[in-house]
């Protein structure tokens, strides 16, 4: 089978949980072709993957956002729209259920061009009329542009070059939900959506806490990504997630109940599982396998650490992983310097954790968003208990699901509080025995329910579901 990866600002561009997730995920399928359809923000990242593709990827196609700028809009447009095409328009300005399937006619084979619509005086008919009824008092060249920062993206994606596969198979929803139910379209093949996070949740998140949106556009904005989850949550075959939380805010999103099922990420549990302990030399040692992101919080897993630090002399924190953000790494550099922990925290870059949680005594999540994060996975076959925030699934990862009783281990806490996150990591610190127990609680958890065969037969099994009940 060739399976499409419609995939959105993560693999093979960047590291991360999904990339790592994705690049383990087709190394371990060598039975399918894989091609990757890549969404980036900027051209100039073209062909710089930090990732050496498996031999069964034989095709990238990568399309980048910000391409969109560069059309340049024909000398003459004079496409005629009939009703129909000026529903579908209208809504797709107002982010109100647009016909999808007329919209994808109307770029992929009449070849609209999206910045000369953007340009004609039907758009600013749409316009003018929605901003006479919704936005009275708000200036018109506010709301044009808002409007077509919004639009822009997904007319450019919408005439972008399909590849040929026979599914196609999101990893969000978005702009990669958008080019997955455009791909199934065109070629008439089976579409399917997995989320790790849910994608639309956390992009409401970001506009409401954004100063780049003004107050006035939020609501515009939050419901544009809502109709794109819509979209492919209307088309898709199956849809899959983490969790079952994250299930249930797929179906009260409006997801079909009967589409949905819960595949949970899975790890090299061999790989990490003979580990041996740290010996007990009077430090304790706590491990942060992290990139450095403002959505890790990284600044309150360091004030949490200097509280911890101030009630305690034997501690030493290690924070490991690649910088996504440098202006924000900088800073975490920065407040460990202020706080005068150099000597406390170690910055130690990407590392092989196999070797590295040998120096581990327990490990720490202070993310103000997550979904099923794989470090905490793996620090559980590594038999090391964990401290995370209450985000994503963390707390089912700690405490286990109802019909698991294995017990605790670890301890879960509000986002940003690091007060509370400084009592826990202490609770850790204070007792070797409780360390030990609950290491071994979450690596018998890991065992379980979290092992990368598990995850790999039931993605497998859906792979030839989708084959058998398609062709029926």
């Amino acid at each position: 089978m060739r399976i499409c990866l419609i995939l959105e600002g993560c693999y093979p561009f960047i590291n991360g949980g999904v990339s790592t997730w994705m690049h383990q995920y087709i190394n371990e399928m060598p039975e399918h072709e894989f091609v990757l359809w890549v969404i980036g923000a900027k051209a100039e990242d073209k062909d710089k993957f930090v990732y050496t593709l498996p031999d069964n990827v034989v095709h990238v196609q990568q399309v980048f956002l910000d391409d969109a700028l560069r059309v340049k809009p024909s000398k003459i447009f004079n496409h005629t729209f009939n009703k129909k095409e000026k529903e579908a328009l209208r809504r797709l300005v107002s982010s109100d259920k647009p016909d999808w399937n007329l919209l994808f006619e109307m770029y992929q084979v009449k070849k609209i061009n999206p910045m000369s619509y953007l340009k004609s005086e039907a758009f600013l008919k749409i316009l003018t009329e929605q901003c006479r009824e919704e936005l009275p008092y708000i200036a018109f060249s506010d709301a044009f542009h808002s409007v077509r920062s919004r639009l822009l993206p997904v007319l450019y994606l919408l005439g972008t070059e399909v590849p040929k596969a026979d599914v196609y198979h999101a990893i969000s929803t978005g702009y990669g939900g958008l080019l997955a139910s455009l791909g199934s379209y065109i070629n008439k093949k089976p579409l399917l959506l997995t989320e790790h996070g849910i994608y639309t949740r956390e992009r409401e998140e970001e506009i409401i806490r954004s100063a780049w949106v003004s107050r006035a556009f939020k609501k515009y904005w939050i419901d544009f990504f809502y109709m794109l989850s819509d979209l492919i949550y209307d088309k898709a075959f199956r849809v899959t997630s983490l969790y079952t939380n994250a299930r249930y805010i797929q179906i009260d999103m409006g997801c079909d109940a009967d589409k949905c099922r819960v595949i949970e990420n899975g790890i090299s549990y061999e790989r990490l599982c003979d580990i041996p302990l740290k010996e007990d030399d009077g430090i304790v040692d706590i491990g942060a396998v992290v990139r450095l992101a403002p959505i890790k919080d990284i600044k309150t897993m360091i004030y949490a650490f200097f509280e911890l630090s101030s009630r305690m002399d034997n501690v030493r924190l290690h924070i490991m992983g690649g910088v996504d953000d440098q202006e924000y790494a900088d800073e975490c550099h920065e407040l460990v310097r202020q706080l005068n922990l150099g000597d406390k925290i170690i910055f130690t870059g990407r590392v092989n954790i196999v070797e590295y949680f040998e120096k581990l005594d327990f490990t720490i999540l202070t993310s103000i968003s997550e979904a099923q994060p794989l470090s905490v996975l793996e620090s559980f076959a590594a038999r090391r208990p964990c401290v995370t925030t209450d985000v994503g699934c963390c707390s089912e990862l700690l405490a286990g699901k109802p019909t698991d009783k294995l017990g605790i281990a670890g301890y879960c806490v509000p986002p940003m509080q690091r007060e509370k996150l400084a009592d826990a990591m202490e609770k850790l610190c204070e007792s070797r025995e409780l360390r030990l127990k609950m290491g071994e609680i979450g690596q018998k958890r890991a065992y379980e329910y979290y092992r990368y065969n598990i995850m790999l037969t039931k993605y497998r099994d859906l792979y030839k579901e989708v084959e058998t009940q398609w062709q029926a």
